[in-house]
């Protein structure tokens, strides 16, 4: 029997894709992330993204859809280990930050921005 990190790693590209794809858009959910912000965050069309809200799309692992999902995923995760409330954190992406120079939810929809919102919550969590 395999250990469940062996199980997580062994995961195929089908199954990798459906995690990926349900945690982008309960993320979105949660942060008040309208489908057309989440559109240009992954880079993809609005249409898409219904379908992706729909489970009739799951993100390529081949494409950059992929990679704009793992960080906007990995920017939730770090905002809601800080923050540990949806509103909150509803809050904060709303607030100008100093540190961003900016709001964060005006940042995320660029490349640069949504990696520089990743960098300072990754940086901010490991001080928690």
């Amino acid at each position: 029997m395999k250990s469940s990190a062996a199980m997580k790693t062994d995961a195929g590209p089908v199954a990798q894709a459906a995690v990926l794809s349900k945690a982008v858009t309960r993320a979105a959910e949660r942060l008040g992330i309208s489908r057309a912000l989440l559109a240009k965050i992954l880079g993809v069309s609005p249409a898409t993204v219904t379908r992706l809200f729909a489970g009739n799309y799951m993100l390529d692992p081949s494409r950059k859809e992929w990679e704009f999902g793992l960080l906007f995923v990995r920017a939730f995760r770090s905002l809601d280990s800080i923050v540990g409330a949806d509103e909150t954190a509803r809050q904060w992406l709303s607030s100008e930050n100093l540190g961003l120079n900016g709001r964060p939810i005006d940042l995320i929809g660029q490349t640069e921005g949504l990696v520089r919102v990743v960098q300072y919550l990754d940086s901010s969590r490991g001080l928690v």
